[in-house]
């Protein structure tokens, strides 16, 4: 075989490979968990690997939506591999479990449910505590930008502050201008 002959095998196997990889399936971006953060701002999931931190600890939760104020407790793992929120009755037992892994995002009680897709938790969660260049470039994907100080955060769209997040070393403040919500964690955030 001559050298011009290799060559164009070549390229036709490259060629093949390459339009067998494109095809075989597997999750895309349309897959992709997802929470709208504005009623067109479709923000996809960052996979677990953006976390800033990882946190294994005690949480005390506290959140208002529509004048009502709410509390409980949880334990939150979150790392690397994953997410899950164990919360936690004053005695210590399960009440629920959100996990978030292999991007796919669930809850389950036998006590309540939840009045929102956990994905939505997932987001807000992310939105505190995961890596902000990862943030910006999903935030950017869905038309909304992000401004972090390293101790607060601010989601607009465009120049209108849609969430404000503030953040201390033994507390994290979210505040949904847009939903109408907002929810302090307190715990050990270093």
């Amino acid at each position: 075989m001559n050298v011009t002959k290799k060559g164009i095998l070549l390229h036709l196997l490259l060629g093949a490979l390459v339009c067998f990889c494109a095809c075989v399936p597997g999750k895309g971006r349309e897959d992709q968990p997802y929470a709208w953060l504005t009623d067109s701002s479709k923000y996809r999931l960052l996979p677990p690997k953006d976390i800033e931190h990882p946190l294994d600890g005690y949480q005390m939760v506290s959140a208002s939506y529509k004048g009502r104020d709410y509390s409980l407790n949880a334990w939150v793992k979150a790392d690397a591999a994953g997410m899950n929120i164990t919360i936690i009755n004053e005695l210590g037992a399960n009440m629920g479990e959100l996990s978030y892994h292999r991007g796919a995002a669930s809850f389950s009680s036998a006590v309540f449910s939840l009045p929102l897709k956990p994905e939505y938790i997932v987001a807000d969660f992310q939105l505190c505590f995961y890596n902000a260049p990862a943030l910006r470039e999903a935030l950017q994907d869905c038309g909304l930008s992000l401004e972090d100080t390293g101790d607060s955060r601010r989601i607009l769209q465009q120049k209108t502050v849609i969430i404000e997040i503030e953040k201390s070393r033994n507390a994290v403040k979210l505040i949904n201008h847009l939903r109408g919500y907002a929810y302090t964690l307190e715990g050990d955030f270093e």
